[in-house]
């Protein structure tokens, strides 16, 4: 009887203490939203400024004129990229970090075009690479991602775990594959200072050693170690 009269009154003492539930001790904080969190990407105002390239003969960084080709015969022993070349499609695309539109074709080359998805594998694993391409090859070549068929907070989460700063368009209506007529991932375009795309690679993920080896061979610039 008395069994019985405690199972009856624990669901009313459980109705006036409450229970309540949240994030062990152990457990990661939840994150804020993506929309609240700063963006770990660079904004996309310099894509249409053209990298620096060193000048014949000098010390110095002086900036590529638009429509100069930095990838033109260098010293001997260095292998330059074939003649022709498709150019960039005229596409339109939002920036990740909000502003102005940026037009595909006003990325000014040369271009290493990274096409992603945070919930790819293969585009999370080549990633860093990527980021380190950024910075190594600063001032001979822009590294620009298109994050595509993806969420903000993956994307956003991506780049912050993995330390990726340059910049990222978005292209959620898959434009720029369907333009390519390519449906691989991850997907990347080497682009020349012209805006042709010299190569389009779509092997898996790329390493350091990988994305230095088509840098040389289809723009023709040595990245440093």
């Amino acid at each position: 009887m008395n069994r019985r009269l405690a199972l009856a009154v624990l669901p009313l003492l459980l109705a006036v203490t409450g229970c309540t539930s949240g994030p062990a001790e152990d457990d990661p904080a939840p994150r804020p939203a993506a929309a609240q969190r700063p963006s770990p990407f660079r904004d996309c105002a310099t894509l249409n400024t053209p990298p620096t390239v060193a000048a014949p003969g000098s010390g110095t960084a002086t900036p590529a004129s638009p429509g100069s080709d930095t990838t033109a015969p260098g010293p001997s022993g260095t292998p330059t990229p074939a003649a022709g070349g498709q150019g960039l499609p005229e596409l339109t695309l939002s920036c990740f970090t909000g502003g102005a539109p940026v037009a595909l074709r006003s990325v000014a080359g040369p271009a290493v075009i990274n096409i992603w998805a945070s919930w790819c594998g293969p585009c999370r694993k080549e990633l860093p690479a990527f980021q380190r391409l950024s910075e190594r090859a600063a001032g001979q070549l822009q590294v620009v991602g298109v994050n595509t068929r993806d969420s903000r907070g993956g994307a956003q989460s991506i780049g912050e775990d993995f330390g990726v700063r340059f910049p990222i368009l978005v292209d959620q209506g898959d434009a720029l594959q369907r333009e390519l007529e390519r449906n691989a991932f991850p997907l990347t375009l080497f682009v020349d200072a012209q805006g042709r795309i010299r190569h389009v690679d779509a092997t898996g993920a790329l390493d350091d050693a990988s994305l230095a080896k088509l840098v040389r061979q289809h723009l023709g610039l040595t990245v440093p170690a």
